[in-house]
């Protein structure tokens, strides 16, 4: 056989066992590195699994406290065991912290409109002058009471139906119920954004009609109540209140508010918001659950979520 050829031979021979290795460490990198990514896709499943089975029962736990705290206490005020941070408590990998809102300490939205699809009157004044304190314009209550109620007559001034929102790109209805959640505010026509991230501070979404806990209520609550509370006298009432609360909300409030007005507030919370948050290893969880608490003390979660409220 020619030199040449037997050389040209072996060439070849090497060049192709040499691709072969190539094409082998590829396959087995690649084959690798699809191992690792499963495996990892795995252990944050699980992670995940176990975050929010932990949530769970941490906030099981929590409605245990709050019935306990209702069997044993009179009243819902800001020295209480649900009203401070819950510190972080490490778990497997992690820890889990989180709080507790009054949801009663804000002004409910779906008291603005009655049962029977009505405008509650006191209501809607009281939000007016919210939206005041916060330099909103107060037209937006009449925006949010034909989103909620069941006609299609424009609230005036400054109300919109749907003859308003079909005109809109792309076009839309009103609600025409109750409120879910306070994000719905963003769908009516005139609220921005910056105007939303003031309000939803103060605001809430409940399933019933509530009365402010004047225990725990933010200042600027407290002087929406009545035109006859003022900024200097809401807050000496939050400087009253510590560190347990009011002894007598009647008699506290009696000389700011209307006769009628007094039995809108109260002393006691039947709504709170529980926010989770639970980290193991890279993952996180944030879980948001509405309680509902009745008279008897029983608890309810009627609402949760994960990530958003």
């Amino acid at each position: 056989m020619n030199k040449n050829i037997k050389h040209n031979n072996q060439g070849v021979a090497l060049i192709t066992a040499m691709m072969i290795v190539a094409i082998t460490s590829i396959i087995s990198s690649n084959l690798l590195w699809d191992n690792i990514l499963d495996t990892r896709r795995t252990m944050t499943t699980l992670n995940r699994d176990q975050g929010v089975q932990i949530a769970l029962g941490a906030e099981s736990w929590i409605l245990t406290l709050l019935k306990d705290d209702a069997l044993n206490t009179k009243s819902d005020h800001l020295n209480e065991f649900w009203a401070k941070e819950l510190p972080p408590l490490p778990i497997d990998g992690g820890e889990v912290y989180g709080e507790i809102t009054d949801l009663q300490a804000k002004f409910n939205v779906n008291n603005l409109v009655t049962s029977e699809g009505e405008i509650n009157e006191y209501s809607h004044n009281q939000f007016k002058r919210l939206l005041n304190i916060l330099n909103i314009n107060d037209n937006l209550a009449s925006e949010l009471i034909d989103w909620i109620d069941p006609d299609q007559y424009p609230t005036f001034p400054g109300g919109a139906e749907d003859d308003e929102y079909t005109k809109l790109i792309p076009p839309y209805r009103t609600s025409n119920q109750p409120m879910l959640s306070i994000s719905e505010l963003l769908s009516l026509k005139s609220i921005t954004k910056s105007e939303y991230r003031i309000l939803k501070e103060f605001i809430t979404a409940l399933p019933a009609p509530t009365k402010i806990n004047v225990n725990t209520a933010d200042q600027i609550i407290i002087e929406s109540l009545d035109s006859g509370v003022t900024k200097n006298d809401a807050q000496r009432l939050t400087k009253e209140r510590v560190p347990s609360g009011f002894n007598d909300t009647s008699n506290s409030f009696k000389s700011l508010l209307l006769p009628e007005n007094l039995s809108k507030i109260s002393s006691t919370t039947n709504y709170f918001q529980l926010k989770l948050m639970i980290r193991i290893d890279t993952v996180n969880i944030t879980m948001f659950s509405v309680i509902k608490r009745n008279m008897n003390g029983d608890t309810i979660v009627i609402k949760r979520s994960f990530g958003v409220i």
